[in-house]
């Protein structure tokens, strides 16, 4: 398919750079295809009532860390210039993978010094090499620490990875550290939110459980590739970055037990819907998962895992807004964000949510 058909004009003053107080007074829309898409307008907190006692609503519970780092490169000429590095996948306990502005700049061998002041690092300094670097940008860093160190010395130097649409308008600020994170972090190795996730507060979850939703967690840790554009003309010549996920064998157990008596599982967020999708076998079972997914899903694609789907609203010509496209129907999901831009909904990261029903429910 082109990629041109999942591109729309979106408004600047759509964008939400701070999210909805309380988080569950955000806009739902619901979205039920059909003929002509029946929408209707909604409130987070009304979520309880729009499922039944028993149905299953699943959660990332993977933990945002402080990623995006500024530094310089030392070492190498009368000049040390600035370069911000965007941490988004470990190798192992020294050397991760990131991102670079200013990748030009750099050199496989040269040293980068990131932050002034700290408590764990000798003269409140953190160092790397850059020991890999790719024609895109992408660098491979081996610090100077090793293992929780090395977290620590990230997490006092590090601010929250914001999405670039976010980050272009505001520079991050310590309340980011609490309203970049949901309810359910607890997992650390994401740098990019699951943002259906931050609708959630804990009087909302005492709601649920009143009503007898189930509430189950999974682990997908993810990677600043969610925020890469498609710049192929088709979408098949896209590539997607891998990220690392878990499905535990009782929580694959609980979501097949629940819908064999014919409840719903309600996955939110992408990272949730594609984690589960790539735990699911062809006859839609779930089975124990852990390892990497590199899932593109995009219509045409026949869903096994997952009925329903908390989603934000995503950029155009985005991975995320052909995911929901495949899950209710490129038309559908068209009408749906239009009439979104139309009726003042926020989008992305901090904006507002829809509940999508696929094209038979």
């Amino acid at each position: 398919m082109r990629t041109d058909l999942f591109d729309f004009d979106l408004p600047a003053e759509r964008i939400a750079l701070r999210p909805a107080s309380p988080r569950d007074t955000a806009r739902l829309l619901v979205v039920r295809p059909g003929e002509t898409a029946e929408l209707e307008n909604r409130k987070i907190s009304d979520l309880p009532g729009l499922l039944r006692a028993g149905d299953c609503l699943v959660v990332n519970d993977s933990k945002v860390i402080a990623a995006r780092l500024k530094g310089r490169r030392i070492g190498r000429g009368t000049t040390e210039p600035e370069i911000e590095a965007t941490l988004h996948k470990r190798i192992d306990g020294s050397h991760w993978r990131a991102f670079v502005r200013g990748a030009k700049k750099l050199q496989v061998g040269d040293n980068l010094r990131f932050g002034t002041e700290g408590k764990v690092c000798f003269l409140g300094e953190l160092d790397a090499q850059v020991s890999r670097k790719d024609e895109r940008g992408e660098v491979i860093l081996s610090f100077s620490f090793h293992g929780p160190v090395l977290d620590q010395a990230v997490a006092e130097r590090g601010a929250m990875p914001l999405p670039p649409y976010i980050a272009a308008r505001r520079e991050p600020d310590e309340q980011d550290r609490t309203d970049y994170q949901t309810v359910f972090a607890h997992e650390e190795g994401s740098v990019a939110a699951p943002t259906a996730g931050l609708h959630f507060t804990e009087g909302l979850l005492a709601l649920l459980k009143e009503r007898g939703i189930g509430l189950h967690k999974v682990t997908l840790h993810v990677g600043a590739g969610t925020f890469l554009p498609v710049e192929t003309d088709d979408i098949e010549a896209h590539k997607m970055h891998s990220e690392f996920g878990i499905v535990t064998a009782e929580t694959a157990h609980a979501l097949n037990a629940a819908r064999a008596k014919g409840r719903l599982i309600v996955a939110v967020g992408s990272t949730t819907l594609r984690l589960l999708e790539s735990a699911a076998g062809v006859d839609g079972k779930l089975r124990k998962f852990n390892g990497e997914t590199a899932i593109f899903i995009t219509p045409g694609y026949r869903f096994k895992a997952v009925d329903l789907m908390l989603s934000n609203f995503h950029l155009p010509r985005s991975t995320l807004f052909m995911l929901v496209s495949a899950f209710s129907g490129l038309d559908c999901m068209k009408r749906a964000y239009a009439h979104a831009i139309s009726a003042g909904y926020r989008f992305y990261s901090y904006g507002d949510a829809c509940l999508l029903y696929p094209p038979s429910q």
